[in-house]
C-alpha cells in the first residue's frame, strides 16, 4: 500500500508539474497567435508521445528480466530524481531562481506577440512548432518517468497518478487561461525530486538483490533520509 501511494502521488506531482510548464507554452501561443495552430501543434506532439509511449512501456515491462528491470528502472529514477532534487535544493537555498510557470508565460507569450502577424487563411508554422516543442520536450520527460514508475511495480498507481494530474492541469487551462500565479512550483518539485530518488534507490537495491527492512515501507525512511540529508544541503549551500 506504501509504494502504491508513493507511485500515485509521485507520478501525480511530476506529470502535473511537467504538463504545467507545455501548458503555460500553449495558452501563450494560443492568446498571442491563434488558438487553431496552437492546439494543431500541442495534438501532435501528444501523437508522437502516444508513439513513444508505446515503444517505451512493453520494452520496460516485459523484454527484461525482473532483476535487470529492477536496476535500469532505479538508474533511470535516480537520474531524474537527482537532478530534480538538485535543482529543488539550489531554489530552496536561493542559488536559483524559483521555478514559475505563470513567468514562463508571460515571457512566451511577449515572445509571440514580437514575431509577424500570420498572414490570414494561412498556417502559423512559429506558433505550431513552438507549442509542438513546448509539449514534446516536456511530455517527454513525463512518458520517460511514468513509464520507469510503472515498471517498477504495479502499472496501477502510476497511470491513476498520471490520470488525475491530466485532469487538474486540463481544468486549469480551460478555466483559468493561465498557470497559476500562487502555486508553490519550487517546493513541489523539490517533493518530486526527493521521490523519484527513493524510488530510485529502491529499486537499484532491488534489483541488486538487497531486501529492504519492512518491504515496501523501506520508502519511507530511505524518503526521510533523503530529505534530512538535502535539508542541510539546503542551509550549507545558503549560508556559502
Amino acid at each position: 500500500m506504501t509504494a502504491w501511494v508513493l507511485t500515485a502521488a509521485g507520478a501525480a506531482l511530476a506529470v502535473a508539474l511537467e504538463l504545467l510548464e507545455a501548458l503555460a507554452i500553449v495558452l501563450a501561443v494560443g492568446v498571442s497567435r491563434r488558438w487553431r495552430d496552437a492546439v494543431i501543434g500541442a495534438v501532435a506532439a501528444v501523437v508522437v508521445l502516444a508513439v513513444v509511449a508505446a515503444l517505451v512501456g512493453p520494452v520496460l515491462l516485459g523484454a527484461l528480466p525482473l532483476a535487470l528491470l529492477q536496476s535500469v528502472v532505479g538508474v533511470a529514477l535516480l537520474l531524474f530524481g537527482l537532478e530534480w532534487l538538485r535543482k529543488g535544493v539550489l531554489r530552496l537555498a536561493g542559488r536559483r531562481a524559483p521555478s514559475n510557470s505563470l513567468k514562463e508565460y508571460l515571457e512566451e507569450r511577449e515572445a509571440m506577440e514580437a514575431l509577424p502577424a500570420p498572414e490570414p487563411g494561412r498556417a502559423d508554422w512559429p506558433a505550431r512548432v513552438v507549442a509542438f516543442k513546448g509539449v514534446a520536450l516536456e511530455g517527454l520527460e513525463v512518458v520517460l518517468i511514468v513509464a520507469a514508475l510503472a515498471a517498477g511495480g504495479d502499472v496501477a498507481p502510476a497511470l491513476v497518478g498520471s490520470a488525475v494530474a491530466v485532469v487538474i492541469v486540463l481544468a486549469i487551462g480551460v478555466v483559468v487561461h493561465r498557470p497559476l500565479a500562487r502555486l508553490p512550483e519550487s517546493h513541489l518539485k523539490y517533493a518530486v525530486g526527493l521521490l523519484l530518488t527513493s524510488f530510485g534507490v529502491f529499486f537499484l537495491a532491488e534489483g541488486m538483490d538487497v531486501e529492504w527492512p519492512g518491504g515496501d515501507a523501506a520508502l519511507l525512511y530511505v524518503a526521510a533520509a533523503l530529505f534530512v540529508v538535502s535539508q542541510v544541503q539546503v542551509r550549507r549551500v545558503a549560508t556559502v
